[in-house]
């Protein structure tokens, strides 16, 4: 409008809390209008396929002593989720939790539909698994790159307890990318756990030190686990400690391509071998890719084989191709369909795994 030769604007605002953009809550969902999205098509169509999925998994899961599993994994590839269940035993008595995982959309998604799908995804998680809204976390997963995946994005420092083949781990909901429990590898470390009794176990790029628990819960006779960072490590050693586990635990915070690189005279009876896709860490000697460097990589590793030892090696990477021709002085095996669990069943290619001896 014109006040005489001055052009105006004439804003009519609805002062309420529901217009304002709200705070983001570290590791917590988007703030949502739940009615009106749970009114929308989109949103029953969801909550039908998580429902479906929950009946299903909540039966295997009981059946099999299961409390931490992936519950959809963008079955509707719309609803572009990972959405797994945690809890703190099969029953979940003492706590239960949804961490969500959303894939972001690519740049060729309507970002005004991937919102849309968003809230409609949020405004029925609580209604269809029972939990409040407080225990529901939130992350957006992009791409990662060298070191990201591991770097804190938050200092809540929020850590619960839960339970994987009657021991306890510590998780994190807020402060990083990754819980510190890959449910993927729950098979993997279930093996480590029966072949360790009796054995010096090594276990490379260890993260939160998962399957040293294991190997120690198995009957070990002892553990090494190498990582550069301190924070896992550390992380590690609660694991241990969470679980009561004394034993003889060595713990060496160093990069693990610079550490094999060393002439070493120790020898290990089982080790396991599961690096990044990707690294470029400026702690990091030199840069890493696992699909270009994984010869060097087992050679290095299987080097540390006591006769009759065995290296699990497992990767992540979805395009990953073993180079056999390179590796042929070795015996390997591929287990990655035994590796697989049920709950990422749909999902094949969610990781390799390989058992690895000397010929």
């Amino acid at each position: 409008m014109m006040n005489g030769p001055i052009e105006c604007r004439l804003l009519r605002l609805v002062i309420e809390p529901s217009q304002f953009d709200q705070p983001r809550v570290p590791g917590r969902p988007p703030p949502i209008d739940a009615e009106t999205a749970r009114a929308r098509p989109g949103a029953q169509m969801f909550a039908n396929r998580l429902k479906k999925n929950l009946d299903r998994l909540q039966a295997w899961a009981r059946r099999e002593q299961v409390s931490c599993y992936r519950l959809y994994d963008a079955d509707m590839p719309e609803y572009a989720f990972a959405i797994d269940l945690y809890q703190s035993d099969p029953a979940g008595t003492a706590g239960r939790w949804l961490y969500v995982q959303e894939y972001a959309p690519p740049a060729t998604v309507d970002r005004a539909k991937a919102k849309a799908r968003r809230e409609e995804a949020i405004s029925v998680l609580s209604e269809v698994t029972s939990l409040p809204m407080d225990a529901v976390y939130w992350r957006t997963r992009r791409p990662q790159k060298g070191k990201s995946q591991y770097e804190a994005i938050a200092e809540v420092d929020e850590r619960v307890v839960v339970e994987e083949g009657g021991l306890k781990f510590l998780v994190n909901f807020t402060d990083y990318l990754d819980t510190g429990l890959f449910l993927d590898h729950r098979k993997t470390r279930a093996r480590i756990r029966e072949l360790a009794k009796g054995k010096r176990f090594l276990n490379l790029f260890c993260y939160t030190g998962t399957a040293t628990v294991h190997a120690a819960a198995g009957g070990a006779a002892s553990t090494t686990s190498v990582d550069m960072s301190l924070t896992y490590l550390d992380w590690a050693k609660r694991n241990l400690a969470v679980n009561g586990l004394a034993g003889k635990h060595e713990f060496i915070q160093e990069d693990c391509l610079a550490w094999l690189s060393e002439a070493r005279t120790e020898r290990y009876d089982l080790v396991l071998l599961d690096p990044p896709t990707f690294s470029n860490s400026k702690r990091m000697e030199q840069e890493f890719d696992v699909q270009r460097d994984h010869v060097d990589l087992v050679h290095a590793a299987a080097g540390l084989l006591a006769p009759g030892g065995l290296l699990l090696f497992s990767t992540n990477f979805r395009k990953f191709k073993l180079d056999a021709a390179a590796l042929k002085d070795f015996e390997i095996r591929d287990i990655t369909k035994g590796t697989v669990p049920f709950d990422f069943a749909r999902d094949a290619k969610v990781h390799a795994c390989f058992e690895v001896r000397r010929a």
